[in-house]
């Protein structure tokens, strides 16, 4: 999968390329419906990348089933593929996560994950591309 150069993007442009929904949520922060998105179920092994520049993210061998309806990893497959932002929104205080390519939104990290990080990178399945090994 190719990664697209995005530092001279604009969020016109953003608007163009991305469907309806992967603006909504990958440039405007937005969360998909729980138990929605089609990589919540996915077991195939593989790799994820950004939905919005093709960036490598995570590997399936990171994916475990959280039952929080949103697909959950322990880990990025480098510290850079993933910023970290402190998100206040509605009330609460939270760690977002973004793209460390396009700064594309992807959902949110907490620390009630398994071994071996004890890490939960929940992703919205609309911010992800998949690609099979």
């Amino acid at each position: 999968m190719t990664t697209t150069q995005t530092n001279s993007k604009s969020e016109q442009d953003w608007s163009k390329e991305l469907s309806p929904e992967q603006y909504r949520v990958l440039r405007q922060c937005g969360t998909e419906p729980a138990f929605s998105g089609k990589y919540v179920n996915h077991h195939e092994d593989g790799t994820y990348y950004c939905a919005a520049c093709g960036a490598k993210l995570f590997s399936s061998d990171t994916k475990f089933d959280s039952g929080s309806g949103w697909p959950s990893f322990f880990q990025a497959v480098a510290d850079s593929s993933i910023v970290e932002v402190l998100d206040k929104s509605y009330g609460m205080s939270r760690t977002e996560i973004k793209c460390g390519n396009c700064k594309s939104h992807l959902g949110h990290v907490f620390n009630d994950g398994p071994n071996p990080t004890g890490m939960r990178y929940c992703v919205n399945s609309v911010s992800l591309d998949f690609k099979k090994e």
